[in-house]
């Protein structure tokens, strides 16, 4: 039998009503957050329910405007409209993600490009993902 690919997993019943059990929860500890152990214990979830539920959550947050889900060290996940917090997040979130794309660029096209130096769509994205690496420099 087939796997199912994660996005149709994501966005199954069940990972609704994951989401549903996770919104509750927080919104019932609210302002405080809860970390993952926290999190898996309140809502009686395993560890992929809850990646799933949230991942859900996250869209359906966006169709309801509810204030944003966040995740920082010290509290865990939790909703939070507080300028501060988000503007920390969201920095946090993209030095993640410029050291990802650097790591791929460097670690995988990069090398990937010497092998055939002809090869159009490797030099398409090496260009694409340093346009993104500077794009997300200029942000951070």
């Amino acid at each position: 039998m087939a796997r199912r690919s994660e996005p149709g997993r994501r966005k199954g019943d069940a990972a609704r009503r994951h989401a549903e059990c996770i919104y509750r929860i927080l919104m019932e500890v609210r302002p405080a957050g809860l970390h993952t152990p926290q999190l898996l214990a309140a809502c009686e979830l395993s560890r992929r329910q809850a990646q799933d539920g949230l991942a859900m959550l996250r869209d359906i947050i966006t169709e309801m405007n509810w204030p944003p889900l966040i995740w920082t060290r010290v509290d865990g996940y939790q909703f939070t409209s507080d300028g501060d917090e988000l503007e920390r997040y969201e920095v946090a979130w993209l030095r993640v993600k410029v050291t990802e794309v650097r790591r791929f660029i460097t670690a995988t096209l990069a090398p990937n490009a010497r092998l055939p130096p002809d090869d159009k769509r490797v030099r398409v994205l090496v260009t694409h993902l340093t346009s993104v690496e500077a794009t997300l420099d200029l942000i951070v």
